[in-house]
Order: structure tokens, then sequence, then C-alpha cells
């Protein structure tokens, strides 16, 4: 069983496991002196209200401080790419959330499934990436932020943010 184990990668790492030797010295009991060693000042916490900047800003979508709009986005979806017709009604229900240079939105459609649609680039001037009922496509899956994966692929209806 341990040949099977081993084969298989299962267990522990290394640096987890017990160790197996035991030391077999010891050491003789020291009496307790005056200590000559300093104290070392602890590490103190940011002040509160105080940010940290993050490592990744893509790791989590929030809602977009420069931009794009709500309104950017339909303008968007009724433009050259004609996924919405003028005359249909559209609300957007929440967004758009940024992580990175991407960003999420999901719109009402009146009479319609809700509509999700994931865009990227500059806020003034986004590019659709994707629109429709299902937006986790290969190219949100392969080379979105986190943030935006997280919307679009991870998260069901029951799940979706609400603005």
């Amino acid at each position: 069983m341990l040949t099977g184990a081993t084969l298989a990668g299962c267990g522990a790492p290394p640096e987890l496991r017990e160790p197996t030797d035991v030391p077999t010295h010891t050491a003789a009991p020291t009496t307790p002196g005056p200590s000559t060693a300093t104290a070392t000042p602890l590490a103190t916490a940011p002040p509160l209200g105080a940010v940290t900047p993050t490592p990744d800003a893509g790791l989590v979508a929030t809602a977009c401080r420069n931009g794009p709009t709500g309104e950017r986005v339909v303008q968007l979806l009724r433009g050259r790419a004609g996924v919405l017709p003028a005359n249909v009604r559209v609300q957007v229900h929440t967004g758009p959330l940024c992580a990175a240079d991407w960003q999420f939105t999901l719109v009402e459609v009146t009479g319609h499934e809700e509509l999700q649609v994931v865009t990227r680039g500059q806020p003034t001037a986004p590019v659709l990436v994707t629109a429709g009922t299902d937006v986790c496509t290969i190219e949100v899956r392969a080379t979105a932020p986190a943030g935006i994966r997280a919307l679009a692929c991870d998260a069901g209806p029951a799940n979706r943010p609400v603005a």
C-alpha cells in the first residue's frame, strides 16, 4: 500500500510530514539568568481607513469609478454590435463592474431574458467582448481577470451581484 501511495503521489508534502528521525542527544537544562536580548517592537497594522494596494486589481470586480457608464454599454449594444434593436426597452440592472480593464454589466431587456455583457478597454471607449445569456466564452475564460471570470462563469443567476 505504501508503494501505491508513493506512485500515486498521494500523501502529505515532505514539509508537512512528521519527522521520522528522532534526535539521539539530549541537552543539559540551563538555569534561567538575566536576559541580554533586547525586545523588538511589534509590527503595527496600518491605521483604520488606510488604503492598502492590492497586488492585482483584477482579482475582484467592483463598481467602475471612471466608467464606462451603463448608458455607454447600452449604446454599444445598440450601435455597430447590433445586439439590441433601437425599439427594445432596457434597464441596466447591475454594473458596470470593473476588474483591471474589463467590465461586466447585467441589462434587463423588457420581454426577454436578462442580458450579460462583457466589455474591455478604455472606460470612454469600451469594446464589446461578448453579450448574451451565457458569456463564459473561451476568450473570457482564458484572458479575463479573475473578477470578471467569477461573474461571467462562476456565478449562476441566484448568485449574481445586485446594484
